[in-house]
């Protein structure tokens, strides 16, 4: 079943705040009646029922990445990979990165990483304890919103000194303005700031390595194959884009729904052991990435209606994962629930998201150390 965007009971416009706000009643009007729904004024299509989002994640044969994952006007189309790396191409151009990148984004850098995230984590927030004794102090701005991109840039290897400006430079690029179908100016200037300081780094490694994730992935080799420095870049902007905001809104959901839901927090404190539940069930119930778009490549059919080539649809897994016809009770949060696979917020299939592992890390150490601290 469709619903047109004239049906302002089933409207879905990524662009209002109000949407995000709170999207999960509109996610189960479209899930209940509008399982493709259409939007004719921005030019869409949407799966909002976990089995279809599901599908949609794997069927990269049909549903193509490779001119990006936004729906954003400015970052669609043929370019998408230079800021998007492989998660804006499609096999077998996309496997070849993602396996060069991968021999020097590996599980052991990133588990050799977590001392010095923990070290991060305990500066901020010993700052922001402290302020807190002579006052309010913001969860956010002053922890949640700093350590991720701290965390990417100790994994690059920017310098200590420049990485309040790398992490201005990393914010900015996620600025988006309300009703703007598009990407801002001051989203763009922050963007073009990053990459230049980026490019200088990546010529800087290029003479003068170092024990960094950067050197690691100017020197991956297969078969003589190596990474181009633009791709490398490519794949610095994508950890930005990424890894940034997306462990951010984890941090801060999982402070926010936790204090929501006391009974279910009061375990974890008890038992910090816990948190790693804590996080799975945050990221189900609030996910950070709540929309993701493909392009139709070829012809595709769902629900009785044809979805033509080069069409835009986007999956919805922030939809999915309050599906009730998988979820027992979904709009419950409900720390240590039986999720499992059936969890969509890296994604599924050939582009399932390589730093899930990094991003898990370290909310279960921010996470962990915080209420330890809290606990004394």
């Amino acid at each position: 079943m469709t619903v047109q965007a004239g049906d302002h009971e089933l409207v879905l416009d990524p662009y209002d705040y109000d949407f995000h706000e709170d999207p999960y009643p509109y996610y189960k009007r479209l899930r209940d009646h509008a399982p493709l729904y259409r939007n004719d004024e921005l030019s869409f299509w949407a799966l909002s029922r976990h089995r279809d989002v599901l599908q949609g994640f794997r069927n990269s044969t049909t549903l193509s990445n490779k001119f990006g994952v936004s729906l954003d006007p400015a970052s669609r189309g043929p370019h998408a990979s230079k800021t998007m790396s492989f998660l804006a191409m499609d096999d077998p151009a996309h496997l070849r990165l993602r396996t060069l990148v991968s021999k020097g984004f590996t599980p052991r850098r990133i588990r050799e990483l977590e001392p010095r995230v923990t070290e991060i984590a305990t500066r901020h927030l010993d700052a922001l304890l402290a302020g807190a004794q002579g006052g309010t102090v913001d969860y956010v701005d002053e922890f949640a919103g700093k350590l991720p991109m701290d965390v990417i840039s100790e994994l690059m290897g920017v310098p200590e000194a420049d990485r309040v400006q790398v992490r201005a430079w990393a914010d900015g690029v996620m600025h988006r303005e309300e009703g703007v179908t598009d990407v801002p100016p001051e989203a763009i200037e922050a963007s073009l700031n990053l990459i230049v300081y980026y490019q200088q780094m990546v010529a800087e490694r290029r003479t003068t390595p170092a024990d960094d994730l950067t050197t690691a992935l100017l020197e991956a080799e297969i078969d003589g194959d190596r990474l181009t420095d633009d791709e490398v870049l490519g794949f610095m902007f994508l950890m930005v884009i990424a890894g940034n905001e997306t462990t951010t809104k984890l941090l801060a959901n999982a402070a926010f729904w936790g204090h929501k839901n006391p009974d279910q927090l009061a375990r974890v404190y008890d038992d910090v052991s816990l948190v790693p539940l804590w996080v799975e069930e945050t990221l189900r119930y609030d996910t950070s990435s709540q929309i993701l778009a493909r392009t139709v490549s070829g012809e595709l059919t769902l629900y009785d209606t044809t979805i033509p080539d080069g069409d835009v649809l986007l999956l919805l897994p922030g939809s999915a994962h309050r599906d009730e016809r998988v979820f027992d009770n979904p709009d419950d949060y409900v720390i240590g629930r039986e999720i499992g696979s059936k969890l969509m917020s890296f994604g599924s299939g050939a582009h399932f998201c390589l730093g899930a592992h990094l991003a898990r890390m370290e909310a279960r150490v921010a996470l962990t150390e915080l209420f330890k601290r809290i606990r004394g």
